[in-house]
Order: C-alpha cells, then sequence, then structure tokens
C-alpha cells in the first residue's frame, strides 16, 4: 500500500480558486441617515426652546380654579294672607313667566273685609259732612248770641246814664247787669262751640272731605283690604323655574309669610369663585374670565369679574374659627369671587352646577 504523499508548506498555504469566485459582488454602501431623523433632531430643540420661552413670559398670567359653581337668585315664594288654598297651577319644576298665577287662596272672607271698608268709609264721610253741619250751627248760634249781647248792652247802657242823671234809682240796674252778664256767657259758649266743630274738622273748615284725617283713616282700610283681596291671588314675582310646591294642596291652610314653594331666577346667572388668598395678588374687577361648566363639557363661557368678596367664607361661617389660643394649624383661606358672565348660553345653567373659572390677569379691562 503507497503512502500519502506530504505537501510542503507552501503548497498548504495556497486557497484553492473557487470557480465563481470572480462573480462575486462587492458589499453595498451604508445607508445615509433618514431625513425624519435630521428633522427630529434639529426640531426638537427648537421646540423645547419655544415651549420654555412661552412659558417664561406667560407664567403666572392665568389663575385658575376648579372650586366654583353656578349660582342664581332664588326667591321664596310664600303668601301674603292666611287662608286655605283652594287652586294650584303649576307644577315642580315647572318654567313660569312674572306675573303668572301659582296659586289662589280662598277670597271670600277678603271680599266681605272689603264690603265692611267700603262701609266705613261712605260713614267716615257722611260723619264729615254732619261736623260741617254742626260747624254752621254753632256758627249761627254765636251770632245769635252776638245780637242778643248787643241788645242788652245797649240796654245796660241807657239805664246807667239815667241813674246818673238820677231818674232811677241804683237797685233797678241789677236786672239790666244780670241780662248783659248771661248774654256775655253764651256768647262765650257759642264761641267755644264754633273752635270745638272747627277742629273737628282738622283745624280748616274748608278742608275736603277726602282729605279729612278720619276718612283718609277709613280710605286706608279700604285700601288694605282691597290689597288683601288681591293677594289671595299668588303670582310668580319674576321669571324662572318654581320648586318644592310638593306642599301645595289644595285645601291646605297656609300662614302669613310662611315658604311654601321656591323660585329660581333662570334668565340671570352667575358663577362664584372660590380663589385661593394668594392667587388675589394682582386681580382686579373687570378682568375676563373664561368659565367651562362640568355638565357641558366643551363649552367655554365667557364672563368677567364683577366683585371681589369682602371676606373669607370661614367669617361668614355660623361659628368663625377661633385661633387664639395658638394652637392651631395655619390653612390657605378662600375669597369668593363673581364672576359676570355674558352671552345666551347661560339659558341652560341650573344653580348648583359644578364650573371651572380661569382668570387672564395680563388682559387690558377697565373696572367696572
Amino acid at each position: 500500500m503507497n503512502a500519502p504523499v506530504k505537501k510542503s508548506a507552501t503548497e498548504q498555504a495556497e486557497p484553492v480558486a473557487s470557480p465563481d469566485a470572480a462573480t462575486v459582488e462587492a458589499p453595498p454602501p451604508k445607508k445615509k441617515r433618514s431625513v425624519g431623523r435630521l428633522a427630529l433632531m434639529v426640531g426638537l430643540p427648537v421646540i423645547l426652546l419655544g415651549g420654555g420661552a412661552y412659558f417664561y413670559l406667560t407664567g403666572g398670567r392665568f389663575i385658575d380654579t376648579d372650586n366654583a359653581y353656578v349660582q342664581q337668585s332664588k326667591v321664596s315664594l310664600s303668601s301674603d294672607v292666611a287662608g286655605r288654598i283652594v287652586s294650584v297651577a303649576v307644577k315642580d319644576n315647572e318654567a313660569v313667566k312674572a306675573g303668572d298665577t301659582l296659586f289662589t287662596i280662598d277670597a271670600e272672607p277678603y271680599r266681605i273685609a272689603l264690603n265692611q271698608a267700603d262701609a266705613a268709609l261712605a260713614a267716615a264721610r257722611v260723619n264729615v259732612e254732619q261736623l260741617r253741619v254742626g260747624l254752621e250751627v254753632a256758627k249761627a248760634k254765636l251770632q245769635s248770641a252776638n245780637a242778643t249781647l248787643e241788645i242788652r248792652q245797649k240796654d245796660w247802657d241807657r239805664k246807667t246814664a239815667l241813674q246818673t242823671q238820677g231818674v232811677t234809682a241804683i237797685a233797678s240796674l241789677d236786672d239790666a247787669r244780670l241780662a248783659l252778664q248771661t248774654a256775655q256767657s253764651t256768647v262765650a259758649l257759642e264761641e267755644q262751640d264754633v273752635a270745638n266743630a272747627t277742629a273737628a274738622l282738622g283745624g280748616n273748615p274748608s278742608i275736603k272731605t277726602d282729605e279729612h284725617p278720619t276718612v283718609r283713616a277709613a280710605l286706608a282700610a279700604r285700601d288694605n283690604a282691597a290689597r288683601n283681596l288681591d293677594k289671595t291671588t299668588v303670582v310668580a314675582p319674576a321669571a324662572g323655574i318654581v320648586s318644592q310646591v310638593g306642599s301645595l294642596n289644595v285645601g291646605q291652610f297656609v300662614a302669613t309669610g310662611v315658604t311654601i314653594a321656591t323660585l329660581v331666577e333662570t334668565e340671570q346667572s352667575w358663577v362664584e369663585a372660590n380663589f385661593k388668598e394668594t392667587q388675589l395678588t394682582g386681580m382686579t374687577i373687570g378682568m375676563p374670565a373664561e368659565v367651562t361648566v362640568d355638565a357641558f363639557p366643551g363649552v367655554a363661557l365667557k364672563g368677567h369679574i364683577q366683585s371681589i368678596g369682602a371676606a373669607t367664607g370661614a367669617e361668614f361661617a355660623l361659628i368663625p374659627a377661633q385661633n387664639a389660643t395658638g394652637n392651631w394649624v395655619k390653612v390657605v383661606q378662600r375669597i369668593p369671587v363673581r364672576i359676570s358672565l355674558e352671552g345666551t348660553d347661560q339659558q341652560l345653567l341650573r344653580a348648583g352646577m359644578s364650573a371651572g373659572v380661569r382668570i387672564d390677569t395680563a388682559a387690558e379691562t377697565k373696572a367696572e
């Protein structure tokens, strides 16, 4: 068996050329960086710088809070007169206009009272006319008394002259003196009667009948009776929505001034925003505000600051906090700020809705 022939080192180092080596292509060149990556590298710093500049320039310009609520005027409905309800014209949460009838009270007792007041007024006018007649009678009696006094005075003067001449005795003058004194007393009494009759006419004999104090009092009583009769029909004082009318039932007795329903005036709404006391710096009346209501997401209402509260909410509490002992924790207080709304979108608002308020403190505004 022949032994294998060993190859030299040179022969072993030479690679054996493949017949397809000439046809192998060179590796492709590296791809260039994408345009998007370059734009991102350039644009990102620009965006960051622009955002930083914006927040630097506008930092502190806007003040906002979500501690805000829609407010509307609420009127407590009650009756000015007492009585039993005979009809109810509204239902709970029904919209009404100013002057619409809400309910009526039995008017018969007040109609009777009005008739009595009319009768008292007529009697007062008759009484004044009687006082006029009494004054004229007193004047006539005074005139008659003065005439009698004049006769008695002449008789006294004549008899005194005769007595001086010695024609008559002194005793004959007694009757004339008594008659003169009686006439004088009568005149004094009649003058007093005239004064009394004049005083009964208010010190003015020519006073008009309806201007006499007695007649004026009767007129006032009659007007009050007419007002009470008119108040038996309770009407809405303003436009809005009537609530809490469940206690209005026919036959129910209502007392004067007792609240039996509530009217919420929906035509005028505002927002009461409770800002922190540290947010009030630079806040003035008239600054524009943007209001968002939780019930209407995406809807922004325009408004402005109408007023700033005179005290914190704690000051109006039933029992204000007393921190005089030194045992206390400082808490940031809130000041109510009233935001007046603009536009007609507020018609959909309801009292008590949660809202958010944003104040632009850098806008040019004019205080109201």
